[in-house]
């Protein structure tokens, strides 16, 4: 097992892989397994049915993002709350806090540097968490140092950001002026300001293909991150990308093995961002058989999978990014251990 790095994983030819896979090498017993589904988007199986307004997202900039990546243009933004304005913000947040809401990831288009634009929003942050008790997440974008501390003063529950290990990505898909040190210093801020980091890779964000993703893990490797969350390019109707072809669950899966490996102790969850149908439902249960320990709207497959493996389950109404705190939420489904 010791002599299993992951640069042989990395490298390893598809057959290679798959056969991998299908030892306990990478997922040992016992087995357990955090299915995820906030209300950032319907979901219902046989198993559990998403909470309206449970856990929602906020934009903090609307549907307005300056920088118009070609994955993107927006069109995510509009899938969210919005709160343009602290007092907007401090509002809903009590609004949804009084439909049951337990926390918000708090999001938004980004400035031209990269960053999402939170300075003015961080006291009412604060306030939110005085006053209202909600769990706070916030996604950063670029960040420097003194931002990523007052993020830390008002108390937020996690920090969330995309890392991108290729400069020809960060220029050409989100259009971009900034190299992927900025993207390293940025988690470096992160990390220094003691917040719980969880660092997010995209796989095939270049246009589908694999291109800075295991320099990506690299940077993250720098630091102890509180958790990984790993996310796939999808492409989305009536965007400059909507006819890429996303990557292939294998090709994800070989993501995830990567990172178990070099983070035997991390969590890791496959997020809410990929391909769903059979995309999904082999890549789930192709990067359950890799180790991740969490997976955001998981398909029927991958329940099934786990359930015939005897894995111990449960559900949440959570984000997958607080799968580091290592507890059960109040609004668990169930457990399931056979």
């Amino acid at each position: 097992m010791a002599q299993l790095s992951p640069e042989t994983v990395w490298n390893a030819k598809e057959q290679q892989l798959l056969s991998l896979l299908e030892t306990d090498i990478l997922n040992p017993k016992p087995r357990k397994i955090h299915f995820y589904a906030p209300s950032f988007m319907p979901y219902q199986t046989s198993s559990y049915r998403s909470k309206p307004d449970q856990f929602p997202t906020i934009s903090i900039t609307g549907k307005t993002c300056t920088l118009n990546c070609k994955h993107c243009e927006g069109k995510v933004l509009a899938t969210m709350h919005s709160a343009t304005t602290p007092e907007e913000l401090f509002a809903l947040s009590l609004k949804l806090k009084q439909k049951g809401t337990s926390g918000y990831l708090i999001s938004g288009g980004c400035m031209p540097n990269g960053s999402v634009p939170l300075q003015q929003f961080i006291p009412t942050i604060k306030k939110i968490k005085n006053e209202i008790g909600s769990a706070v997440i916030v996604h950063t974008g670029i960040i420097d140092a003194t931002t990523a501390q007052a993020l830390k003063n008002a108390e937020v529950d996690a920090a969330l950001i995309d890392i991108i290990g290729s400069n020809e990505t960060i220029k050409c898909i989100y259009n971009l002026n900034v190299t992927v040190q900025d993207y390293a210093n940025s988690l470096k801020a992160l990390q220094e300001a003691h917040l719980n980091v969880v660092p997010h890779i995209i796989v095939g964000l270049h246009n589908g293909q694999l291109k800075g993703e295991l320099q990506a893990l690299k940077i993250i490797a720098r630091h102890k991150p509180s958790a990984l969350v790993i996310i796939a390019f999808t492409p989305i109707r009536g965007t400059a990308m909507a006819l890429a072809k996303p990557p292939q669950p294998i090709e994800i899966a070989r993501i995830a093995a990567t990172a178990r490996r070099m983070f035997p102790e991390t969590p890791i969850a496959l997020g809410c961002m990929r391909p769903k149908g059979k995309h999904r439902a082999e890549t789930d249960v192709l990067c359950l058989k890799a180790g991740v320990n969490a997976i955001a709207f998981p398909s029927e497959e991958a329940i099934q999978y786990a359930e015939s493996k005897e894995y111990e389950s449960s559900f949440s109404a959570y984000c997958c990014s607080q799968i580091y705190t290592g507890k059960k939420a109040s609004n668990l489904f169930r457990s399931n251990s056979k």
